[in-house]
């Protein structure tokens, strides 16, 4: 197969996987999204659904946020790791929103990762789930897939969504981001599947033997 052919499979078979990937982080508004993704980070999206209840109870709009105190922040968000930045980030970023943004979370990359603890990949998963605007976040899995599949040479996450941008049309990537995500997590993982097990890898490359050694993000 060529590239663009095995994107081409690889659109059709996962839209039929997962025809409406929901979103793995439980959210109410941009708001909540936002700081779950920033929880996110190097933590399990299941670990975040178990710590932003009782999050949420302390405050889920930055107004409320902005007066809670940064320790009580932390101690509540301590087991999804990183807990001094975010809890920092979490108290920062509200304030901004306030001061310079009327209280809403603003629907616009540049602005969104100017916010303390928002990089690109978190901006884009906003822009993405929460507004509907065609992004495509990279994350360790989607990484490891895209080269897994041949999609990219995964020099790194910035060259890795470029490519992908380039092989799936643009109003299928806030699909394609979960739908690939959901793939990684149940059939290619990453100890799992070295790219000679699952029915992508091998359907992408039939003749295959040896193990994909992807580079990391």
């Amino acid at each position: 197969m060529l590239k663009q052919e095995r994107a081409d499979y690889i659109a059709k078979r996962l839209a039929k996987l997962y025809p409406d990937p929901p979103i793995p982080l439980n959210h109410s508004d941009a708001y909540t999204l936002l700081i779950s993704v920033l929880l996110s980070a190097q933590c399990t999206d299941e670990r975040v659904n178990q710590v932003t209840p009782d999050l949420w109870k302390l405050a889920d709009n930055p107004y409320d946020m902005a007066k809670v105190p940064v320790a009580k922040i932390r101690s509540v968000i301590k087991p999804c790791g990183l807990s001094p930045q975010k809890s920092k980030a979490i108290s920062n970023l509200s304030k901004i929103l306030i001061n310079e943004h009327n209280g809403e979370v603003p629907a616009d990359m540049e602005a969104l990762e100017k916010l303390p603890g928002v990089g690109h990949k978190t901006a884009s998963v906003v822009m993405s789930q929460a507004f509907g605007v065609p992004a495509f976040p990279v994350d360790t899995h989607i990484h490891r897939l895209a080269q897994r599949w041949g999609l990219t040479n995964g020099k790194n996450v910035t060259q890795t969504e470029k490519d992908l941008k380039k092989l799936f049309p643009e109003d299928k990537w806030n699909d394609l981001h979960l739908q690939i995500i959901y793939f990684g997590r149940e059939y290619c993982t990453a100890r799992g599947c070295d790219g000679t097990v699952c029915e992508i890898c091998t359907t992408c490359y039939p003749k295959r033997k040896k193990p994909v050694a992807t580079k990391k993000a």
